[in-house]
């Protein structure tokens, strides 16, 4: 049986690879202004929950457009952590990631009884489900469209009895007396996201991810051998709502705030065109697809008619405010226009998403493809039931 930790050496060098540049990420970001802290942990985080989602669609092909619930559950079970044991984040992450993953469980153990778009609409029914539940009925739990909030008189029972005082001004968290706020805060996201990297590798080159690959080919015909496969897609779908709850967790360390929105739909389509845009069934590829996406939006959004007229202050003035019309309905709050073109034209161009044109460009140079991911990025369709 192979260690944990036996690796070919391909993936050693993908791994140390993959290390330094999130390491360095403050470094190498910085020439194209995505050097600060917050958007790196945006970065981080949304490069987790699109990791962990790639698992049960890249792999195993189920498309869930209800992820963004078991973000939510991460974020409110780390934030009552903190109101409740302690503002150290180790704990909060923890109670994340099992909460999270007992709720995808229940919620997996009934929607894969259906697979196809009638699996995708039942994750979609029980998201909005908990969407509602969390804006509404259970109100004295989530602080409603509030959001839920630390406040000084909570008890932290663990912070009160190993005589941690905070004083007047609580910290975001406080990992040993390291204020998670800033880049401590997301170099502490960033070993995660190499932890969750490297779990997933191991998950892509073990027999389990043959299987879930397997099922994503033909479905019915593994269970016309005789074989159950519905113990592995609920494995799948068990360690991709743990994923998601880590990276709701580390929302709530770097912000400790969690709201209802956090479990709208409109998150669960968004970690959808983040896999798809990078790659899906790839390593790499949902990450990139996240960053991708996290920055065009920082930028994108940031725009605004003054920033528009100044940037065509060169032409006439009809033609600087006609064109100042025309491109501001793609920045700023209108932003999501040019996300949707720019996912209209990977989907078309390279259907396997970025990671098929960076396979293209070393093709160009007699690079030899990857035939692993490859076989991982091309779509197979999902057997009807």
């Amino acid at each position: 049986m192979r260690s944990l930790f036996d690796m070919t050496r391909g993936d050693a060098i993908l791994l140390l690879c993959f290390t330094v540049a999130v390491l360095a990420g403050p470094i190498i970001l910085q020439p194209v202004g995505a050097g600060y802290p917050d958007l790196l942990q945006k970065f981080a985080i949304f490069g987790i929950f699109a990791m962990g989602f790639n698992i049960l669609f890249g792999l195993t092909g189920y498309l869930s457009f209800g992820h963004a619930a078991f973000l939510g559950v991460g974020s409110y079970t780390a934030v009552w952590t903190f109101k409740l044991f302690s503002m150290n984040p180790i704990p909060a992450i923890i109670l994340a990631v099992l909460v999270a993953g007992a709720f995808s469980a229940l919620i997996g153990f009934i929607s894969l009884r259906r697979t196809g778009i009638y699996f995708s609409i039942l994750t979609l029914a029980f998201a909005q489900m908990s969407y509602n539940l969390a804006y509404s009925v259970l109100t004295p739990i989530t602080n409603g469209e509030t959001g839920l909030q630390l406040r000084q008189a909570d008890p932290r029972v663990l912070d009160v009895a190993f005589g941690r005082d905070y004083g007047a001004v609580l910290p975001s968290s406080d990992l040993f007396g390291i204020d998670m706020t800033g880049y401590p805060g997301f170099y502490f996201c960033a070993v995660m996201l190499i932890i969750c990297f490297y779990i997933s590798m191991r998950i892509f080159r073990s027999p389990f991810g043959m299987m879930l690959r397997a099922i994503k080919t033909n479905q019915n015909r593994m269970n016309y051998t005789g074989l159950n496969t519905r113990p592995y897609a609920l494995t799948a779908f068990v360690i991709s709502g743990m994923y998601a709850g880590l990276a709701g967790g580390l929302m709530a360390v770097t912000d400790p705030l969690a709201g209802a929105e956090r479990m709208q739909w409109t998150a669960s389509g968004e970690v959808v065109l983040m896999t798809i845009l990078g790659g899906a069934g790839t390593l790499l590829g949902p990450v990139i697809g996240a960053g991708v996406i996290k920055y065009f939006e920082n930028i994108f959004s940031a725009f605004n008619k003054g920033i528009l007229s100044d940037l065509y202050s060169f032409l006439p003035g009809s033609l600087q405010e006609a064109m100042v019309s025309v491109s501001s309905m793609f920045v700023g709050e209108g932003w999501h226009l040019t996300l949707g073109a720019l996912f209209m034209v990977i989907v078309i161009f390279l259907p396997g998403g970025l990671m098929e044109g960076f396979r293209r460009i070393r093709g160009l140079f007699g690079g030899k493809p990857d035939d692993d991911d490859e076989g991982a990025a091309r779509p197979a369709p999902q057997a009807a039931e």
